[in-house]
């Protein structure tokens, strides 16, 4: 396995649209959100291992979650947990991770790589990540994974690349926001467009150069710590310098700024399991077509729904159609599937009438 062979993944978020099973103390990616028997972190963890050196795999999360990664992934060590102490969005944290690997290995190359991601053909999505480090590894390059879209999707960002290349590896254009309906749909008609992912691939040396010419500030606000990371000092100097850090994404930050991007179109099954519908999307369906985790259902006149309980509790439904049923302790869950983008809005409406303890 190869030693320069890096990894950052990324499990800091919240989750907020898979509650109530996903909370603020218990995110989802420490979740089996599928009934495998495997968590999120875990699945995502143990895939990227097929190719990368396990003591090369970081870790990114907030502090507070610091537990649950070494209680989950008990091949990790503490120093390969990186913490953020505030909540600043993926690029601070990359910056910050990427200065403490290019100081223990100045030839890394590396993978950014959300925790909740549903990835099945795991051969396949080694295949394109190693194509990408190959790459990266002789160029100066920032890479990124881009999805080929099924339908006009409105929830993500969109990836246009050189339609006139024939390689495997084209140059992106530039990146496009989330559009609208009738802008997704020319996107797809146009046939250059993918779906943005979140996954990014390149060389340490690639995206320190990158946020040195990108942003200076954030740049220096890092590097002034360079001399405490990997030693004793650090955990004090992030403590004190993090919270101060620009809140921005690393889209933002780098790669809608630079000239040097370039796309693999996946060639692998994805979904990034945002949603109860997602997630309905995913899983089997049994003879009523209702996606079932954990639960014992009998179902009369029911179709289309999202259930999910503690293990082996049994579900009645009849007369319901296309929703989402979630049993989890002190809270029940029961929503349109139509609705599903509301359940963030909901989450606040409880936790102001009922208390910030069940978010």
């Amino acid at each position: 396995m190869n030693k320069n062979y890096y990894a950052i993944l990324m499990a800091g978020g919240v989750g907020s649209r898979f509650w109530p099973v996903s909370t603020q103390d218990f995110p989802k990616q420490f979740h089996d959100m599928l009934g495998t028997g495997d968590t999120l972190i875990q699945k995502t963890f143990y895939r990227l291992a097929h190719l990368i050196p396990k003591e090369n795999i970081y870790i990114l999360t907030n502090e507070r979650y610091n537990d649950l990664v070494l209680e989950q992934l008990p091949d990790v060590t503490q120093k390969q947990v990186v913490l953020e102490p505030a909540m600043r969005n993926t690029a601070p944290c990359i910056l910050y991770a990427s200065l403490k690997i290019q100081k223990e290995n100045p030839e890394a190359v590396m993978i950014v790589a959300p925790s909740d991601h549903w990835i099945e053909d795991e051969q396949t999505f080694s295949k394109n990540v190693k194509q990408a480090f190959e790459f990266c590894s002789k160029n100066d390059a920032l890479m990124t994974l881009g999805i080929q879209p099924t339908f006009p999707n409105t929830g993500y960002g969109y990836i246009e690349f050189d339609k006139t290349s024939a390689e495997t590896i084209k140059s992106v254009n530039q990146f496009r926001e989330k559009p609208d309906y009738e802008t997704a749909k020319e996107f797809i008609a146009r046939g250059n467009f993918l779906w943005n992912a979140g996954i990014f691939m390149w060389s340490v040396k690639s995206v320190v150069k990158a946020f040195m010419s990108n942003q200076p500030a954030l740049y220096k606000h890092f590097e002034a710590g360079i001399s405490a990371y990997n030693t004793d000092k650090e955990d004090a100097f992030i403590k004190e310098n993090y919270p101060n850090a620009e809140n921005i994404s690393v889209d933002y930050a780098i790669m809608e700024k630079s000239k040097n991007v370039f796309v693999i179109s996946a060639e692998f099954d994805w979904n990034d399991l945002g949603t109860w519908g997602s997630l309905y999307d995913k899983l089997d369906k049994n003879e009523n077509g209702n996606a079932v985790v954990n639960a014992r259902t009998l179902a009369e006149d029911a179709t289309g729904n999202m259930i999910r309980t503690r293990k082996d509790k049994i579900v009645v439904v009849d007369g319901i159609k296309d929703y989402i049923i979630v049993d989890k302790e002190e809270v029940l869950l029961i929503f349109p599937k139509s609705k599903e983008q509301d359940i963030k809005k909901t989450l606040q409406k409880v936790k102001d009438k009922f208390g910030e303890q069940y978010g």
